[in-house]
């Protein structure tokens, strides 16, 4: 996910895209303990998503304190 279209979403968008990161990583990591995930660079995708996401939400959160 690029970061430009994490910095156009709201606080709402941000936090459900973050949720919804959350379990489809937990559901990587599953495959990956079974063996059948067949992409296991797209957990470290995953991962690196869910930073975005909260470094902008923190960002964002910066600027409402500032305000």
């Amino acid at each position: 996910m690029k970061i430009e279209a994490i910095k156009k979403m709201s606080q709402t968008e941000l936090a459900a895209e973050e949720l919804k990161l959350k379990k489809e990583l937990f559901n990587l990591r599953f495959q990956h303990v079974t063996g059948q995930l067949e992409n296991p660079l797209k957990m470290k995708e995953i991962k690196k998503d869910i930073a975005r996401i909260k470094t902008v939400m923190r960002e964002n959160e910066l600027k409402a304190a500032d305000k």
